[in-house]
């Protein structure tokens, strides 16, 4: 028996004889368990971790493109929960990863995403024909390229990207740093800013801001979020998005195209689920490899 099969055996023996649940419940559990092992196996995860938030996530996903009721999902992470709740209660994992995410009372509702196609139509939509146009182009092809923020976005200033190494350098939440590799479209349409958008749009000025809006001025968050609204009507979008989608998009096409979860955490900075171990264990040249490897526009 694995590793995985016994601790799954532990926790059913634990509600059935603990918490005393009624035969459908136990059912359920073991059910919904079981169908995550076979999950687990298939990308080759042979034991449980507090690091598991992006695999719990990851199987969520696919209960969805499975056809999967949002009920039916809100019952799936019902138990891993629960499951997940035992293990650290035991001190099997040092710390429950699911408990970082969750659904709301109707059930279970996943962040919204784009496809590949809708993405590559909202990037096309604005006229690079203009200044403007060319701006924004690449505004919306770096937010999806690197999974950044919208305030890391506007944040970025000329220092902070490395054209040469197709990186750029951001400070997330906390002021955290990390390192983001591009694909080679965000890096053409930086290029193609710097040279055709940027310079007129400074009007003789300087900035610091790698984007700007009017003159020397940065681009604000309401700003980009006015412009993408407008694009993605544009491009037939019928959803209601928000600069937030892009980066759900970003995390969702890299797992789904089977890169590695460790590598994910790290480009979208959450700290609160990766170690600094992980951190220290990813060269830059890996995550560029990983990225132009699995991000349909890397």
């Amino acid at each position: 028996m694995s590793i995985i099969d016994r601790h799954i055996d532990l926790f059913v023996n634990y509600v059935q004889v603990e918490k005393g649940l009624a035969a459908q419940t136990l059912e359920s559990y073991s059910s919904d368990l079981s169908r995550y092992a076979v999950f687990l196996k298939e990308n080759e995860t042979t034991s449980f971790s507090e690091e598991d938030t992006y695999l719990i996530l990851k199987h969520l996903i696919n209960l969805r493109d499975e056809g999967l009721s949002p009920r039916s999902r809100a019952r799936h992470l019902v138990t891993l929960r629960s499951f997940y709740r035992f293990l650290a209660k035991e001190k099997i994992i040092a710390k429950d990863p699911a408990k970082l995410i969750d659904f709301p009372k109707s059930g279970l509702r996943l962040p919204d995403t784009l496809s590949a196609d809708d993405v590559a139509a909202l990037i096309e939509a604005p006229d690079r024909t203009t200044h403007r146009g060319i701006r924004d182009a690449a505004m919306i092809e770096v937010l999806y390229a690197s999974g950044l923020r919208v305030s890391e976005l506007i944040s970025l200033r000329m220092r902070d990207v490395n054209l040469d190494a197709s990186f750029v350098r951001v400070f997330g939440k906390g002021s955290k740093e990390r390192v983001i590799p591009m694909g080679s479209y965000a890096r053409d349409k930086i290029q193609f800013y710097l040279q055709y958008g940027r310079p007129y749009l400074l009007k003789g000025k300087t900035s610091e801001y790698l984007f700007v809006a009017r003159e020397d001025k940065p681009m604000t968050r309401q700003g980009f979020w006015k412009l993408l609204k407008r694009y993605a009507v544009k491009a037939g979008i019928s959803k209601d998005i928000s600069p937030h989608t892009l980066r759900h998009s970003f995390a969702t096409h890299l797992l789904e195209g089977g890169a590695d979860l460790r590598v994910v955490q790290t480009m979208l900075g959450h700290s609160d689920i990766a170690t600094t171990q992980i951190y220290t264990h990813i060269t830059r040249d890996h995550l560029k490899n990983m990225h132009i490897k699995y991000h349909p526009r890397g």
